[in-house]
C-alpha cells in the first residue's frame, strides 16, 4: 500500500475543497492509487480536522461491548460504515466492516478473538494487576454499567444527528420545490 505524507494528504484535501477538481481528476493528476483514497482523506479531514489525516502510530484496542454497540448502530440505523465510524470517532471505516463480518460469522466470540500468535514472553503487568485487584466487583459492575450507558447515549446521539440531517434535507427540498412552483407561476402570469 502506498504511504502518503501528511502534507501531501492535506494538499490533496485543500485542492479538492478549493474546487480544483474531483476525486478522479486529482487522483490521476497527482498519481494517487485511486479516487477512493482522496475521498477517504476528504472525509477524515471534514470529520476530524487535520488530525484525521495523520497516521495512527499505535493500534487502539476496542472492547467487545464497544464493537457490539458499533454493530448495533450500523444495523439499527441506515448509516453507512463510514458514517458509523465517524459517529464513534473512528478514522478507519473498514474496521466496522470487519467487526460486522466477524460477528456474522462467529458471533460474539469472533469479536473477542485476539489477533496474531500468542507471546511466549511473560507479561509485566504486575502494577496493572494490582490496580485492577483493588477494584471491587461492585465498582467493576458500576463501570460496566456506565460504559454501556455512554455507548447507548452515543448511539442515540448519532441517530438524532442523522434525523436532523434528513429533516434539513427535506426542508431544503421543499424550499426548492416551492421556488420552482413560484417561478413557474410567475412565468404563466407574464404571458
Amino acid at each position: 500500500m502506498a504511504k502518503y505524507s501528511f502534507e501531501f494528504k492535506l494538499k490533496m484535501v485543500q485542492k479538492y475543497l478549493d474546487g480544483e477538481g474531483g476525486y478522479s481528476y486529482l487522483a490521476k493528476k497527482y498519481r494517487v492509487k485511486g479516487k477512493s483514497q482522496i475521498r477517504k482523506w476528504v472525509n477524515a479531514y471534514e470529520e476530524f480536522g487535520k488530525e484525521g489525516l495523520s497516521r495512527m502510530r499505535q493500534n487502539k484496542k476496542y472492547s467487545v461491548q464497544f464493537k457490539l454497540d458499533a454493530i448495533e448502530l450500523y444495523q439499527m440505523s441506515e448509516m453507512s460504515y463510514r458514517e458509523v465510524a465517524n459517529t464513534l470517532g473512528i478514522n478507519n471505516p473498514p474496521l466496522i466492516t470487519s467487526w460486522v463480518r466477524k460477528f456474522r460469522e462467529d458471533g460474539v466470540e469472533g469479536l473477542s478473538k485476539s489477533k496474531g500468535r500468542p507471546s511466549n514472553m511473560p507479561k509485566k503487568n504486575n502494577e496493572i494487576e494490582k490496580k485492577i485487584s483493588k477494584i471491587t466487583p461492585r465498582e467493576s459492575e458500576r463501570i460496566k454499567e456506565l460504559e454501556k450507558q455512554v455507548r447507548s447515549l452515543q448511539i442515540e446521539n448519532a441517530f438524532l444527528k442523522e434525523l436532523r440531517k434528513l429533516r434539513k434535507q427535506e426542508a431544503q427540498q421543499r424550499r426548492k420545490n416551492q421556488s420552482h412552483v413560484s417561478s413557474t407561476a410567475s412565468e404563466d402570469h407574464s404571458n
